[in-house]
């Protein structure tokens, strides 16, 4: 919401503010950071993605990951995302498939309660691996780059709307789509990402697996609603997610380096107008195939995709916080009161989270 806001105030994305605000010898080194992280979740998500069509319909997965590759370049080169955007959100539909299986395997929800608002703290290290992969993957910094970059589109796009520094009077209506628009996309996800978590737990553990190690044990989770449907309603739901996920990382990266190197940034704009933004997005694309051809594992891909990201967060976070504080940038609009407090406490929580896990590895 912080960052959506800075974007809505200023009319300029996280990258061209933190330009204003440091020198470059801090900038920098978070962009490469950013893109670093992006790259490698590219990377896990097209990994993932082969896995899963391999899974469901049979044949070579480096095959799959160069196709799905391709075909996300080819869209985001040439169909503008938000055309294509609606047909990929009818496919995680098939994540509600987690809810359902929750609801037929008969969990004890007294039980669930009472562990969710009162959970077992653990200093073992791969406890507090996995609460950081959790933090990095509901809150990446990828987000928070791509969240201001289509406040800042969005402004570009309709003729009568402004930044609000230059046109204050829409802020009481544009401050309160944009609460509204970030409490539920955010509540969604996670209520979504917690019956994932949930089903996991009702089935796989409860019947014994406690480690993960391929996309197989992974859709059995699903087999209680499902049945032989399992693998496809699996492969249905890693698709549709990560098809979305792909074209935001490799757009937040470029959005982020075009802002650092002053050059036209956006999807909706041509190739030949925004070359150097469409190069970041082939570059980080091709990267992310090529590094599937590495032979990682797609379920370990994916947990250290998200704990990388929850390490890089914590910088990124810190720069957000500050930013969206200061006059400078944020005129009127500065970040105050419950939403600054809130931002502040995730921050610490990142933080603190991040450094724990740095103290146990050392261990």
């Amino acid at each position: 919401m912080i960052c959506a806001r800075i974007g809505l105030v200023t009319g300029r994305g996280i990258t061209s503010n933190m330009h204003r605000c440091y020198p470059i010898a801090i900038t920098l080194p978070l962009i490469l950071l950013l893109l670093v992280a992006n790259i490698i979740n590219i990377a896990a998500d097209l990994s993932a993605m082969s896995d899963a069509l391999t899974l469901a319909i049979g044949g070579p997965r480096h095959l799959y990951s160069i196709l799905i590759g391709s075909g996300c370049l080819l869209l985001q080169v040439f169909i503008p995302y938000h055309r294509y955007l609606p047909f990929l959100k009818w496919l995680t539909l098939s994540l509600f498939a987690y809810v359902g299986t929750v609801f037929a395997s008969h969990v004890d929800w007294s039980h669930v309660i009472e562990e969710t608002l009162v959970p077992n703290i653990s200093l073992d290290a791969n406890y507090v691996l996995l609460v950081v992969g959790v933090f990095g993957t509901t809150i990446s910094p990828y987000l928070f780059f791509w969240q201001a970059a289509e406040e800042v589109e969005d402004i570009a796009d309709t003729p009568d709307r402004k930044s609000l520094i230059e046109y204050p009077a829409q802020a009481p209506t544009e401050l309160r789509r944009l609460t509204y628009d970030t409490v539920f996309g955010m509540g969604f996800s996670n209520l979504i990402a917690f019956f994932i978590m949930l089903t996991t737990a009702a089935t796989l553990f409860h019947n014994g697996i406690h480690n993960i190690q391929t996309s197989a044990q992974a859709a059995a989770a699903l087999r209680p609603i499902a049945g032989d449907f399992a693998f496809i309603l699996f492969a249905l739901g890693i698709l549709g997610t990560g098809l979305l996920a792909i074209p935001v990382l490799a757009g937040s990266a470029a959005y982020a380096v075009a802002e650092l190197t002053k050059k036209p940034a956006s999807l909706k704009l041509t190739v030949w107008s925004a070359k150097h933004f469409y190069g970041v997005i082939v570059i980080a694309t091709l990267i992310g195939v090529g590094l599937d051809f590495t032979g990682i594992d797609p379920i370990k891909a994916l947990i250290w995709s998200a704990v990388i990201n929850g390490i890089v967060a914590v910088p990124l976070m810190i720069a957000v916080m500050h930013m969206s504080s200061l006059h400078t940038i944020m005129g009127d609009f500065t970040v105050k009161g419950k939403t600054r407090l809130l931002g502040w406490s995730a921050t610490a929580l990142m933080t603190v989270a991040a450094m724990t896990l740095g103290f146990v590895s050392l261990l």
